[in-house]
């Protein structure tokens, strides 16, 4: 105590009644910032406090003279700075101690004074704790930095390995990005930090795919002409790699040879990893066999990156070949190597060679895990092989490996296939069973599958199953749905559903719209799908193309042009593209409604804007002119059509071949036939029928004859048109005898006459005088009930009832 008072002589004794205790003679320091007034005394509390540091208890004589109520950020730095030369452990422990004190946060100057002294004395653990909470104070990396920079050059810095642990501080809490920026401006001030730092630097960067900072360091690292070792080499055929630079990447090989630095196993394995990717088999080989030259030996990775690359490149043979060669080097293949190949066999379809290498891989003590089971379920599911994708999960259930959403979601596609909807059924109520909840894909397909059978009720039981298992249907689950409903024309449950995905909260998109708007326009119901297209607009979506399609189609099979017109300027003011479709239908009903000129119209139009007609839109077209007499225009369509290369059908040169003939060009509607046959198209009755029609008009019974003895060699069987068309061209000829054998054959073949025929017969009859048969046929019309449609006037053209 007496050497405690005469060291400290300016303290002074008080007396209370519970003994003796210190009392300071001065007054208490006012607050820091009042700096222009005490200057002094925070001087001398800077002093006395250097004092007490060298006291073992330092901690206690401080807090009794109340001095922690007095620290503040400037005192502290001070005492650092007065004390460097001193135990910087002693300094650590204040310095803590002194943050504990004050809330008010001391200065950055403080903490570098502290980490360089640290470093100084290699201690270079305490030092990077300090820098730790440097960074943690939130300050800029700039300002931190700078402040390192300036206190180790004023303090004398003799370790610049304060900066490397600055560095590691931030790259170790994933600050890499700010960690290239200190490097770099450590760098600027004329100090480099070690090669070690600058190799976990870059190791970080390449990692974190910070490829901009990564050549930044990399040419700061140049520049400073650092000496690089492998792992910089390593570190830089890595980024030249990923990049894609993988001739960059060899030449590292080649500079390392020229520095004299031996490159190892893992910057080959770096190289030949890239050069895997891009499939580079030769270039692989040849680096595998330079590795070998220079004494190295491939190890686990170099074998599995390479027949992961032969098998995904289906050389599956090689693969094993290096397997092999792998196994005779004393190296257990990785689980990878096995998964690759796996991956292969089931590719090729080889579900034998799948088998062995699993077994191969039991042998060698690998238990499969749930990835590889999943590989296993998938393929085999996926060849159609059900029963054993069902022993694999069986045995993965048996090893202890649980089957996931993801197993069952094969199992489930591969009966899809089989159209085993049993069976899927039962896989739901196994899953359930289990506590597994389906995918929104798995549900998706089940659904899918679902509305294709018609199984509407229990696609829509499946839709409340998700809703109750906390699954949220999506848009295109309900959407299936309604274009299922939609499709059966069932607009009402359509409508519901839609409905339904509002209540649970499901937005529909126009798609969830359309198929509605659709249905209604197909059934004829355009006064409720003009409705349903406002209830669109006022939900706010935008109709596309295919809503304005469904309403113009509508209107145009309604023979409603005028607001079928409608609607189709309004979709293209919109700038929306009217589709093939669009146009064909819109170009029948013009000319359905007999207005050729806007058929033709709109068939320019669509030229105009590049839309390209297809088969059935020239059809209808050539169909139109031919119908309206004007075969001549339509034949050119049809070589137009040829021209560019779009091949007529059946449908087609029907409406040339029966044009001509109602034009009584019958040489031209032969030779259209006789074109049609030579493509490879066979006739249908009704051409038969509409060319016989011409040939008996024009006269020629007897190839109208030779026709129909054709009809049965291209397996039709003739119709009452068919007979109707020969027996009245008979008749007409003043062949009776001949009209009533195919009268007699016709019936025995079981093909009902048509009044045409009766009629036909009966002016035959006429013409002849002989009133007996006629009398009779009319009995006979009588007791069939053609009786009221007699006509012995004259003969009908049945053909002209189009």
């Amino acid at each position: 105590m007496v050497r405690i008072i005469r060291r400290f002589h300016h303290l002074l004794f008080t007396e209370r009644q519970n003994g003796l205790k210190y009392r300071p003679t001065r007054k208490p320091f006012k607050s820091a910032d009042m700096s222009s007034s005490s200057t002094n005394k925070a001087q001398r509390l800077t002093q006395e406090v250097s004092n007490f540091l060298t006291e073992n208890n330092w901690k206690n004589l401080i807090t009794n003279l109340d001095i922690p109520k007095e620290l503040n950020p400037l005192v502290v730095r001070s005492v650092l700075l007065q004390n460097r030369i001193r135990d910087p452990r002693r300094l650590l422990r204040f310095f803590y101690w002194s943050r504990r004190q004050s809330c008010i946060p001391q200065f950055l100057d403080s903490f570098s004074i502290l980490a360089v002294l640290l470093c100084n004395n290699n201690f270079f653990g305490p030092a990077g704790g300090v820098l730790n909470h440097m960074i943690r104070t939130g300050k800029s990396r700039s300002s931190i930095l700078e402040s390192v920079i300036r206190c180790f050059k004023s303090t004398g810095g003799s370790n610049s390995v304060v900066f490397d642990i600055l560095i590691d501080s931030y790259r170790k809490m994933g600050k890499v990005r700010e960690a290239a920026d200190v490097f770099l401006g450590v760098k600027t001030a004329q100090i480099l930090p070690s090669l070690r730092c600058c190799n976990c630097l870059l190791n970080d960067l390449l990692k974190g795919n910070m490829m901009e900072s990564f050549w930044k360091v990399h040419d700061g690292m140049m520049d400073a002409k650092m000496d690089f070792d492998v792992y910089t080499y390593t570190s830089l055929a890595g980024a030249l790699c990923k990049v894609g630079d993988l001739d960059g990447a060899k030449r590292v090989l080649t500079q390392m040879d020229e520095k004299g630095c031996s490159p190892s196993v893992f910057i080959y394995n770096v190289i030949i990893n890239g050069f895997c990717h891009v499939g580079a088999v030769d270039e692989v080989f040849k680096l595998k066999k330079s590795m070998i030259e220079k004494g190295l030996v491939p190890d686990t990775y170099t074998y599995r990156w390479i027949i992961d690359m032969l098998c995904k490149g289906r050389k599956l043979e090689d693969a094993k070949l290096m397997l092999q060669e792998m196994t005779q080097m004393g190296l257990e293949p990785h689980y990878a190597v096995y998964s690759a190949l796996i991956d292969g066999f089931m590719m090729e379809g080889n579900i034998n060679e799948v088998f062995r290498v699993k077994e191969e891989m039991v042998s060698c003590g690998m238990q499969l895990n749930l990835v590889t089971y999943n590989v296993l379920v998938h393929g085999i599911c996926k060849y159609g092989k059900m029963e054993k994708a069902v022993e694999v999960v069986d045995e993965m259930i048996k090893m202890g490996c649980k089957p996931n959403c993801q197993t069952y979601g094969w199992l489930i596609e591969g009966y899809f296939r089989e159209h085993n909807m049993g069976r899927v059924y039962e896989l739901l109520l196994e899953m359930e069973g289990r506590n597994l909840v389906p995918s929104e894909a798995t549900y998706s397909a089940v659904i899918n599958a679902l509305c294709n059978c018609k199984d509407f009720p229990k696609a829509n039981a499946l839709v409340q199953k998700m809703v109750a298992s906390g699954l949220k249907p999506s848009a295109v689950i309900y959407r299936t749905l309604i274009m299922g409903y939609a499709c059966e024309g069932r607009a009402k449950e359509a409508e519901i559903l839609l409905e339904e995905m509002g209540d649970n909260g499901v937005v529909p998109d126009i798609f969830c719209y359309n198929p509605i708007l659709t249905c209604l326009s197909k059934a004829g119901r355009m006064e409720e799908a003009k409705m349903f297209f406002s209830e669109i607009l006022e939900a706010g979506l935008t109709p596309d193309a295919v809503s304005y399609g469904a309403l113009i189609c509508g209107y145009s099979k309604e023979g409603k042009m005028q607001e079928a017109a409608v609607y189709f300027n309004e979709m293209v003011d919109r700038g929306l593209l009217p589709n093939n479709l669009v146009y064909t239908v819109l170009i029948d009903g013009h000319f359905k409604a007999g207005n050729v000129t806007e058929a033709l119209a709109t068939f320019q139009h669509m030229l105009g804007f590049g839309v390209l007609p297809d088969v059935q839109t020239y059809s209808v077209v050539i169909h139109g002119l031919s119908k309206k007499g004007k075969t001549k225009e339509a034949f050119e369509i049809l070589k137009e059509m040829k021209e560019k290369c779009l091949d007529p059908d059946i449908v087609t040169y029907n409406s040339v071949i029966s044009g001509f003939c109602k034009q009584a060009e019958i040489e031209k509607a032969i030779q259209v036939y006789e074109e049609m046959c030579s493509k490879g198209l066979d006739p249908n009755i009704y051409i038969f029928n509409t060319l016989m029609d011409g040939l008996c008009k024009s006269g020629d019974i007897q190839s109208a004859r030779k026709l129909f003895d054709g009809i049965q060699k291209k397996g039709l069987v003739p119709d009452n048109i068919t007979y109707s068309t020969l027996i009245n061209g008979y008749c007409k000829a003043g062949d009776l005898t001949e009209g009533f054998n195919l009268f007699d054959e016709m019936q025995s073949k079981g093909v009902e006459p048509h009044s045409f025929v009766y009629n036909a017969l009966l002016y035959g009859c006429c013409g002849e005088q002989n009133i007996d048969k006629a009398l009779n046929l009319f009995g006979e019309m009588m007791q069939t009930g053609y009786g009221g449609k007699t006509d012995i006037t004259g003969s009908c053209d049945l053909h002209d009832c189009d």
